[in-house]
């Protein structure tokens, strides 16, 4: 180091980067502009500016230093940087470095390492000194490196703006932006080791006022470099750096204490025992330490100033989020002078960071504050400014914060009792019912913190069974009265790990529910409550696994699955006893009733053998006869069936005890029956009574019928004389009906499933066919009933008798049942199609399910409530919004049994252009299973999936020429068409070769099409805007491709003779042939598009602008009149006439720039002047679109996502490619 290098002179080398106040680090790194300083705040450490030299220069000007004659340090031979994790880093190595190589290596302890350098450091300072400086540049990936000569007579920005063109960067990697395990492992070792210098030279060679302060003053510079890499390393050197100095300035403030208490007893001690040498020694130790920790905190102060104050708000979050962590970790180590308004004021700005990752450093370091009493009282201003937001982040999107945010607030609720006021809590209490796991188990420990933990009671002593009671007597307090959610099984989840013993504790549950005192006894609406927690506690033990809706939980180990099967055991023991006396004391209430025959079905029920429980298991099959008996709901009675077929598992011990209950149930069921059918068709008519207990009869079996084979009770004839009755006559009701048909069906199903699979008997199968097909037949019938609910049942059983019939069935040595194959005629086929597009796809119906409520459920926004029922909105009444929601559930059963069929090959692939024409249209409703059926269809056969998805067009496109004649070009329905295309085209993103020959067939079929229409003298074919649907696939399309497409469109317009040489040329033939064209020729594709482009919804992210064609959603449409093979027109909804126009979809296809979709009156010269600008938008759009495939692909179905919320309405009806899915805005 050269003489004239003073400590001043250090300082302001470094002024270029930030002497110009906190702005212009932010202007140098892009940084984003600093939050305003909150008003609340007393602010007590000065940063107004980023300069530190007046706090070096407080330390007055040093002498010159002497330079040790050593000479410059010899050059090492190069080598070459092996291959591998960072590879790209050097193609060149640079001269090797002792400490880099061997941080890297990871080989040499870091203290060895520093040892011996702090011995070279010891020999010669300057050699010492540049060795750790080309560390740090070394370790920011930089090829350069400071040299003696450099050293001496250049300042550090200079030096810098040498590193800086000597970087010769050829990729974005440098060491710390690697994540793989090597540099993980270094970036570990860079921070021990420069924290293990400043640990080893502590004591002398860090006041000897040359290390410290070049280093500083170096890596002050660096921060504020454009070069991301010497930012980012050197802002994490500073950061440790300053969390050593932190470190030694509190050891010398602990030798400070020590000093003066040393000195206090000495003083204290009489005039004859007093040591005056220890006095004047005590005394110049204190000078001494007073000394040291001036320098120290003037240090500190220069790295504070000079690093932190611009860096903590840099555009690289990785930057902000080392200032946030290690600003943490300082006011935890050293409270007296960091834990002040002054530095925590800092964090409180950046809680509102848009990036996670800062974002969770600011919320973990804050957890460090709070978890103690002692520094959590601190606190208090900084609680006052910045508690809204920090409870407010319990809604943050990203989960993993919300949930630290959480664990932050239950910390603040155990350490400042006064902080949180119940309005507080109520925004973390609804966090219990979330999606994720994580975050509702740490509302759920919150909870239990503030609510449920009885030990919170004062004054009394409990004993353990009265402290649980009183546990579950605040659970149902809050439960019932929060009405946040109606599923007990999700709050039971949430507090399954912290209070997971109160919630096993089944004997005072049990006591509780069977307590009659009037004082001490549960009033009904708890007393269903608690029913409900007790199912959720013995499922959730008995199964360990959470509740539907909820991320699962990992899997378990070993030792789990042995605890699992002990706590089964267990709850087996405790629960046999009462569960016959809950069941008789609450089997009158189907509510009740189903919760608890759900407990039974998690018993080991080889206990009932093994512990001599026999009488017990009497009682329960006697309460199970007894609740089937009196119960007709649908919930109460499947829990029945479950639980009695759990009891008449083969594998049971004492399995002809349920036997016999379930023979008993089924003759009582079946005389009975057996004797309401005949009065019935021998009656004139049927009163009421008659008609609700046939009804209630047919019920029971039919759920019955479900899991236990009631075939030998002849039930089939019986059910069929209704059935055929009722298409007849209309005189048997729905509600006998329904139950009806789906006895039969599982009649049928039963019957199959008990056939051999070789050696039939032919009579079998022949009375199996006929019954099949009579009951198809009246089936088939029963799809134009006028009630809902038989055409639906009807609906669901062909599908499934189709499916279960189909071409499948003699597979898998299974070739005997052959003569059972059942393959529906084209009357069935097309009334199966007609079904759908009446009574699913109708747009004045289905859209209705959930927009019209205008309701969602209470949630975390960004956060998945984990009930599938939501509660309404003030506005709507609960039983319309709940009804609504049923309603969509069981169009959503239609479409998938109509799917199945496609996709198992019952039905032919063409029929699916009825569905894929709706993809766009009902995509918030359907576009799960749509898009799914999409993938199925392709993979099965490319070419006819690829004819299916032109023949939905033209469907669409014939339906628009038939209700608005041939000027279709600017209407609303043409852009959703061509819409639609551009969704289609992006299935052929991936794979092209494996599409060639699909995508070639397409087009062809689509000229063909857009040219069967002979025109009109001076007009266009009918069909030639096909054409410009037809363009949104060219962009698919290989440059071979396009030139032959292009030949045959030639030939074409020669063969129609329509188009000669110097006639006008169409729009949309002229839109298409430059969508065949080369790009250096034709341009873009819809550069002569006629319909405008919708604008982006306001608020939305807008991307590059695109070239293409307007992108709204298509609507219904009959079949086309063309020479393609198509089914026939066979919806009566569109036999009544064309349908209302349909509203704007709420969702539109972001990133398209009206100004830049032109019709064709542009001049020739300004496609020229523009087709670079329309090649490169098109190269855009193509990776655009390429992006979202591969996520497509990825993932065969969109996530709610990985959400964490049931989706609201408007969140639902969001359009598949808008930005905010592909991730283009900020958090």
């Amino acid at each position: 180091m050269a003489p004239r290098r003073s400590a001043c002179t250090l300082g302001t080398s470094s002024s270029s980067g930030s002497s110009a106040g906190p702005g212009s680090a932010g202007a140098q790194s892009g940084s984003p502009p600093s939050p305003p300083a909150p008003d609340s705040l007393a602010l007590s450490s000065g940063d107004s500016g980023s300069d530190f030299e007046d706090a070096l220069r407080l330390r007055g000007k040093r002498g010159p230093h002497r330079v040790l004659g050593h000479g410059p340090v010899s050059k090492r031979p190069r080598r070459r940087e092996p291959s591998g994790d960072g590879s790209s880093l050097a193609a060149s190595a640079p001269e090797q470095n002792t400490l880099f190589e061997a941080v890297r290596s990871a080989r040499i302890a870091v203290e060895t390492v520093v040892d011996d350098w702090l011995e070279t450091y010891k020999q010669d300072r300057e050699t010492g000194f540049l060795e750790l400086v080309n560390f740090i540049i070394r370790s920011c990936g930089c090829r350069g490196m400071v040299t003696p000569e450099m050293f001496r007579h250049l300042q550090n920005s200079e030096i810098i703006q040498q590193l800086t063109e000597k970087f010769e960067e050829d990729s974005a990697e440098y060491p710390l932006s690697l994540s793989t395990q090597p540099w993980r492992r270094f970036r570990a070792g860079f921070c021990e080791l420069l924290a293990a210098v400043v640990r080893r030279c502590q004591y002398n060679v860090v006041y000897d006022e040359f290390l410290m302060d070049a280093l500083i003053s170096l890596l002050t510079g660096l921060s504020d470099s454009q070069v991301r890499a010497f930012r980012h390393t050197s802002t994490l050197a500073a950061m440790k750096l300053m969390t050593a100095l932190v470190n030694v300035a509190l050891g010398v403030s602990l030798h400070q204490e020590n000093n003066q208490r040393q000195y206090d007893a000495e003083r204290s001690k009489g005039p004859g025992r007093r040591a005056t040498e220890k006095l004047e020694a005590l005394l110049e130790k204190r000078r001494e330490l007073q000394e040291q920790q001036e320098e120290i905190e003037n240090m500190m102060n220069a790295v504070f100033k000079g690093v932190f104050v611009h860096r903590y708000r840099d555009v690289v979050p990785e930057i902000r989020a080392i200032c946030m962590e290690e600003l943490g970790t300082w006011m935890r180590s050293y409270a007296a002078s960091f834990l002040t308004d002054g530095y925590l004021k800092y964090i409180g700005w950046t809680l509102h960071d848009k990036q996670r990752e800062v974002r969770l450093q600011c919320v973990k370091a804050l957890q460090g504050l709070y978890c103690c009493r002692d520094t959590a009282a601190h606190m208090e201003l900084f609680t006052s400014r910045f508690k809204t937001r920090m409870v407010s982040m319990v809604l943050d999107k990203e989960t993993d914060v919300a949930v630290e945010v959480v664990k932050l607030l239950t910390l603040m609720l155990e350490n400042m009792e006064e902080a949180l006021t119940e309005e507080d809590c109520q925004s973390v209490y609804p966090a219990v019912y979330v999606s994720s796991r994580a975050l509702a188990s740490a509302a759920g420990l919150f909870l239990y913190r503030r609510l449920l933990d009885p030990q919170q009671e004062a004054g009394r002593e409990l004993s353990h069974d009265g402290d649980n009671r009183t546990f579950f007597r605040l659970l149902l307090a809050f439960f019932i009265e929060s009405e946040l959610h109606e599923h007990a099984a999700y709050l039971v989840d949430s507090l399954w790990d912290c209070a997971g013993p109160r919630l096993r504790d089944w004997d005072t549950i049990s006591a509780l529910l069977l307590e009659e005192s009037p004082t001490e006894g549960l009033a009904d609406q708890q007393e269903k409550a608690l029913v409900e927690i007790l199912a959720a506690s013995v499922v959730q033990a008995a199964e360990g696994q959470p509740p539907v809706g909820r991320s699962p939980a990992k899997k378990p180990s070993a030792r789990e699955r042995k605890a699992q099967v002990e706590e089964r055991t267990r709850l087996t023991h405790c629960l046999v006893p009462a569960l016959p006396q809950l069941l008789a004391k609450f089997s009158a209430d189907a509510e009740k009733a189903a919760p608890l025959l759900e407990v039974l079905r998690c018993f080991d029920l080889s206990i009932y053998c093994t512990g001599r429980l026999e009488k017990h298991l009497e009682l329960v099959l006697g309460q199970l006869q007894e609740v089937v008996e009196k119960h007709t709901g649908q919930a109460v009675l499947e829990a029945a069936s479950r639980a009695l077929h759990a009891l008449c598992d083969p594998e049971l011990a004492l399995r002809g005890r349920g036997d016999l209950v379930r023979g008993r149930l089924a003759d009582q069921l079946a005389d009975k029956f057996h004797q309401e059918v005949t009065e019935l068709l021998q009656a004139s008519s049927l009163d009421e009574e008659e008609v609700y207990s046939m009804a209630a009869t047919l019920k029971r079996i039919s759920v019955l019928f479900n899991a236990h084979d009631l075939t030998p009770w002849q039930l089939f004839e019986p059910c069929s004389q209704l059935l055929q009755r009722a298409v007849e006559t209309g005189e048997v009701p729905p509600q006998v009906l329904v139950p009806a048909i789906t006895c039969l069906h599982f009649h049928i199903l039963w019957e199959l499933s008990r056939l051999p699979s070789t050696d039939v008997p032919q009579e079998q199968l022949r009375s199996l066919k006929t019954r099949v097909t009579s009951f198809c037949s009246l089936c088939q019938i029963c799809l134009s009933d006028m009630d809902a609910g038989i055409r639906e049942q009807a609906f669901v059983v062909l599908s499934d008798l189709l499916l279960v019939f189909g071409p499948q069935l003699p597979r898998d040595g299974r070739e005997a049942l052959a003569p059972l194959v059942l393959l529906p005629d084209a009357g069935l086929q097309s009334q199966l199609a007609a079904f759908l597009m009446d009574h699913v796809f109708n747009h004045a119906c289905a859209r209705e399910e959930l927009s019209a409520t205008g309701a969602s459920p209470p949630r975390i926004p960004g956060a998945s409530t984990g009930a599938p029922v939501p509660t309404p909105s003030p506005s709507v009444p609960a039983d319309d919004s709940e009804s609504r929601i049923e309603e969509l559930h069981r169009r959503r059963v239609l479409l998938a049994g109509f799917c199945k069929l496609i996709i198992y090959g019952v039905l032919e692939l063409s029929a699916a252009s009825d569905i894929f024409k709706h993809y766009a249209k009902f995509y918030s409703d359907y576009g799960d299973i749509i898009k799914e059926t999409l993938n199925c269809a392709r993979q099965i056969d490319r070419q006819e999936w690829a004819r299916t998805l032109l023949l939905s067009l033209q469907q669409l496109m014939t339906e628009l020429l038939l209700q608005q004649g041939p000027q279709i070009q600017a209407a609303e329905a043409f852009a959703e068409i061509r819409d639609l295309a551009r969704r289609f085209s992006l299935l052929f993103s991936l794979h092209q070769l494996r599409n060639r020959s699909a995508l070639l067939s397409m087009h062809k079929e689509g000229i063909q099409f857009a040219f069967q229409e002979p025109p009109s003298p001076g007009l266009p074919p009918l069909n030639l805007p096909f054409l410009e649907v037809l363009s949104e696939f060219s962009p698919r399309l290989l440059r071979p491709d396009k030139a032959l497409l292009l030949a045959y469109l030639e030939k074409m317009c020669q063969e129609q003779q329509w188009l000669v040489p110097g006639h006008v040329a169409w729009p949309s033939l002229v839109a298409y042939r430059n969508s065949l064209q080369p790009q250096e020729e034709g341009g873009s594709v819809s550069s002569h598009s006629t319909a405008p482009r919708p604008h982006p919804p306001p608020g939305s992210a807008a991307k590059r602008p695109r070239v293409d064609a307007p992108s709204e959603r298509p609507d219904s449409s009959p079949w086309p009149s063309s020479r393609l093979p198509s089914p026939a027109l066979a919806s009566t909804a569109l036999r009544g006439g064309p349908r209302p126009p349909l509203p704007r979809p709420p969702a539109r296809d972001l990133g398209s720039d009206p100004s830049s979709l032109q019709s064709s009156s542009l001049s020739l010269s300004l496609s020229r002047q523009r087709s670079r600008m329309s090649r490169l938008s098109l190269m855009v759009e193509e990776e655009e679109e390429e992006e979202v495939m591969i996520e497509e692909a990825s993932s065969e179905e969109d996530a709610p996502e990985q959400g964490r919320t049931l989706l609201a309405p408007q969140d639902r009806l969001r359009d598949l490619f808008d930005s905010t899915i592909l991730g283009i805005e900020d958090a």
